[in-house]
């Protein structure tokens, strides 16, 4: 299969932070988009962009939390967004889309991970409907913003964790399979990166770009706040943080926030990835390609960098949320 899973010795690396990614970029006039972005690597990730120029509009679960967070941080704007709720979802995408302004850089930056069996209001599995079916609902109805932007970015934060799964195209919201949260939130990482590459696939001839991103391994989010403290050292043993014992890896490269939203940063605004698109990135750069059973946490495995699994996952997107790209990449 042929692949553009190759890096290209970008000059940066694990301990590069996203103040250093962004440092000399003016986003002076652009406007983004970053989902979550009032906590942990979103956070980061809004005051980056802001601190370079970008208006950045925050959709939140929780608006009174957001405005706590981003409390004093200028050319904010704070909107109401609950990513498992299509009615949500819709009633954003028409305010943005009606202000008449286009959408430079939109980062798919919110998630959840190894939860109980939650269901939303369609009985989807939560991690598949809030990680991946409800961005990929928001990227298809702000699309007509993201075209008006006449050079665009769509960044979905992927992660290691889509080495646990494949996405399961027969049964995605685990109705007719055991529930395994675990084997869920690589699905929905799984699904991230194939979105990047599909979304890349048909928007290019529109203007519109699209990555995906292994922030590294981190772990000082609260993307983890549903692990016990026994389910959280599995997760640390499974990101190669701790070793068999428990005990934790000196030499390895854990990331704060700072770093963990590097890629993200790098992806959205770099020169470097001018003309370039549908790749999984890492470590600030394009993340090789390796086996099933690689080793290599930064790397991207088969099944999230298949175009024929890109154009699967998309069909079962659409048939899901019953939204599709109008006008737009079909």
């Amino acid at each position: 299969m042929h692949t553009k899973q190759v890096p290209i010795n970008s000059g940066f690396g694990p301990r590069t932070t996203a103040k250093e990614v962004i440092e000399g970029i003016d986003l002076n006039g652009k406007i983004a988009i970053v989902t979550g972005g009032y906590v942990g690597l979103g956070l980061e990730t809004t005051r980056r962009l802001v601190e370079a120029g970008a208006t950045v509009v925050v959709p939140a679960r929780s608006v009174d939390k957001a405005r706590a967070s981003l409390d004093g941080i200028p050319r904010i704007e704070i909107e109401p967004l609950d990513l498992v709720d299509p009615a949500s979802i819709a009633s954003f995408a028409r305010r943005f889309v009606e202000s008449g302004r286009p959408l430079h850089i939109l980062v798919n930056n919110a998630g959840i991970s190894a939860v109980p069996l939650i269901r939303d209001s369609r009985g989807y599995e939560s991690q598949f409907s809030a990680n991946h079916l409800g961005h990929f609902q928001l990227t298809a109805q702000l699309w007509p913003a993201l075209v008006k932007a006449e050079g665009a970015r769509v960044v979905s934060l992927s992660s290691r964790g889509h080495s646990f799964a494949q996405v399961d195209y027969e049964d995605p919201n685990f109705e007719h399979r055991e529930y395994d949260k675990y084997i869920a939130y690589g699905q929905s990482k799984t699904a991230n990166a194939l979105f990047a590459l599909g979304l890349d696939m048909r928007g290019a001839t529109h203007g519109v770009r699209a990555f995906s991103v292994h922030p590294g391994r981190i772990m000082s989010t609260e993307l983890n706040r549903y692990l016990s403290p026994e389910e959280l050292k599995w997760f640390m043993r499974a990101a190669g943080l701790l070793d068999a014992d428990g005990n934790e890896i000196k030499d390895v490269n854990g990331k704060n926030v700072e770093q963990g939203s590097a890629t993200t940063i790098w992806c959205a605004v770099s020169p470097q990835l001018n003309h370039m698109g549908g790749v999984y990135c890492a470590d600030v750069d394009i993340a090789p390609a390796v086996p099933a059973d690689s080793k290599d946490h930064a790397g991207v495995r088969p099944w999230a960098m298949d175009p024929m699994l890109a154009d699967r996952l998309w069909e079962l997107s659409e048939k899901l949320t019953g939204v599709s790209f109008v006008g737009g990449p079909i």
